[in-house]
């Protein structure tokens, strides 16, 4: 393929960001190293608490890794320590190497909060004393009781633990029950964590790197989807990259009013990028579907999840899947897996106009639904 330096086609564009999501990319390594390699490339895997097939974090791993099981992920975060829980643009499990990029949050929101945190004081330190003497806890040891008193009521210690958390003062050492274990830094950092807050500049090369990483190609709007960041320095690191050839400018053909950024490092990997004709359903949380734009203008796929909108507004279901096919959306399914009958139910299936579901995509669909509906719970497939 002859690539020009400031254009791809958009078909070129599609194979770079799926390979650079794992899609179309083995991995050579032990499985637990590569859980650790695809989030460390991706940046961050979304969690939430809808688990109507399976929790996004395992949802979004295992479409790249079949071969995930959740005791690695527990690994990386509390024994091997290269993976932690904090704030992306949501909730989520992020590389330690990104722990410093996590401050300026969490000095925002002790900001923020701080009438509320001089309300609480007492509170708060009776928190981090019972932490420190008794190790690390839930927020259901802290419920009400007699012996405590009122400041152990479940309510105003679930807060406190919260905020303590979202400033820093404590960390997520584990999940038990999808409920967070609360520890101090001090026990559950690496000793050579960087913790020096960075500057506005350094945060914003941190996250413009970190999106093209990811995606092979990135916007500026992209770069800061829901974070925290300085415009003006994030319009003027973009320049200075530049200046530096770190990154490039990339123009796609048949995408107007709209300019990428990428490095040439990546660019010249293109060449070696296959589409495989692949099924993939998706999480509706799943990283390359989270930034809707990005997906309507790379796919054409325009996509919602309706979970949080009333029942007679939705138009496809509570929680549809995207159904990823080679470098195409497919369409969308709405799925639940009831695991006490053991069936993973469809509840409808639709599929985008022009699709062609041929007896080669026939056969592959049913096959991953036969893995989906296992990997979540499920032995019998229901329609």
């Amino acid at each position: 393929m002859k690539l020009k330096s400031t254009e791809l086609s958009l078909n070129d564009a599609k194979d770079l960001f799926l390979n650079r999501q794992f899609f179309h990319t083995g991995l050579d390594a032990e499985p637990k190293k590569k859980v650790s390699a695809v989030i460390e490339q991706l940046g961050y895997i979304q969690i939430d608490t809808i688990s109507i097939v399976e929790r996004a974090h395992k949802h979004v791993l295992w479409s790249r890794l079949p071969a995930y099981r959740n005791e690695m992920l527990d690994e990386l975060i509390d024994k091997d320590k290269k993976v932690f829980e904090f704030w992306d643009h949501a909730a989520a499990y992020m590389p330690m190497k990104h722990f410093r990029f996590t401050l300026p949050r969490k000095e925002m929101y002790a900001k923020k909060y701080k009438h509320w945190e001089k309300k609480n004081r007492k509170l708060l330190n009776l928190i981090i004393d019972r932490i420190t003497s008794e190790g690390p806890l839930q927020s259901r040891d802290f419920e009400e009781s007699k012996k405590r008193g009122q400041w152990w009521d479940w309510k105003p210690a679930k807060e406190g633990l919260e905020f303590l958390f979202h400033t820093g003062r404590l960390t997520a050492k584990a999940r038990k029950g999808f409920q967070k274990v609360y520890d101090l830094p001090e026990r559950t950092l690496p000793r050579n964590t960087k913790l020096t807050v960075p500057s506005d500049d350094e945060l914003s090369e941190h996250l413009i790197t970190k999106a093209i990483s990811a995606n092979g190609i990135s916007s500026e709007r992209e770069f800061t989807y829901l974070r925290h960041h300085n415009r003006s320095a994030t319009k003027h690191t973009i320049n200075r990259l530049l200046e530096e050839k770190k990154i490039v400018r990339i123009k796609i053909k048949e995408i107007e009013n709209e300019e990428y950024y990428s490095t040439n490092k990546i660019l010249q990997s293109i060449s070696s990028y296959k589409t495989e004709p692949g099924v993939h359903i998706l999480s509706p949380f799943d990283n390359i579907v989270i930034q809707r734009k990005r997906l309507l203008d790379l796919f054409g796929f325009e996509y919602f999840i309706e979970c949080y909108i009333p029942a007679p507004k939705r138009k496809y279901g509570y929680f549809c899947l995207p159904v990823l096919f080679g470098n195409k959306f497919a369409g969308r399914i709405d799925a639940k897996a009831d695991r006490r009958s053991g069936k993973f139910i469809i509840i409808n299936e639709f599929w985008e106009n022009g699709f062609r579901f041929d007896e080669e995509f026939a056969a592959k669909y049913e096959h991953k639904l036969k893995e989906i509906a296992e990997f979540s719970g499920c032995t019998e497939i229901s329609r």
